[in-house]
């Protein structure tokens, strides 16, 4: 016999003891899915966020407010100060104000910034250019109106 057909048949009997090795074996698990991650709050848009706000008890009674003093020539509106989020500690946010819409003029009540994402509101103190938790503000608005009622 010569030497060709010899390591063939080795060749084959040994690839034959190796998958004879292998059918004894339980297969390999299957990979485990990658960590699954908690789905991103969804993003809101624009009209979400003035909804949001319209929606505040606070911003709701302006708007009554608003209408009554004026027999409907004026109305309470949320306008967008400026298209470019505003970014404070990597989270984006709309910029909003509540206005008083009036035919010749618009008087703006208060600013806010709505996140992008949860349902974070926060509100701009102009004078101070400093912002305020939404629950701090209310605290703020109720003492001012104490001192006034």
């Amino acid at each position: 016999m010569s030497a060709r057909p010899i390591r063939l048949l080795s060749a084959t009997l040994f690839a034959l003891g190796a998958l004879a090795a292998c059918k004894g074996e339980k297969p390999a698990p299957a990979p485990k899915p990658a960590a699954v991650q908690a789905p991103a709050a969804p993003a809101r848009t624009r009209e979400q966020a003035i909804a949001t706000l319209m929606a505040l008890p606070e911003l709701k009674t302006w708007s009554e407010q608003i209408e009554k003093r004026s027999h409907g020539t004026a109305h309470g509106a949320v306008i967008e100060d400026d298209p470019t989020p505003r970014v404070i500690g990597g989270k984006a946010y709309y910029q909003l104000s509540f206005v008083e819409d009036r035919k010749q003029n618009v008087h703006r009540r208060a600013s806010f910034l709505v996140a992008h994402e949860g349902d974070e509101i926060l509100v701009e103190d102009l004078d101070n250019d400093t912002v305020q938790s939404l629950a701090e503000w209310r605290r703020n608005i109720r003492n001012v109106e104490l001192k006034s009622g």
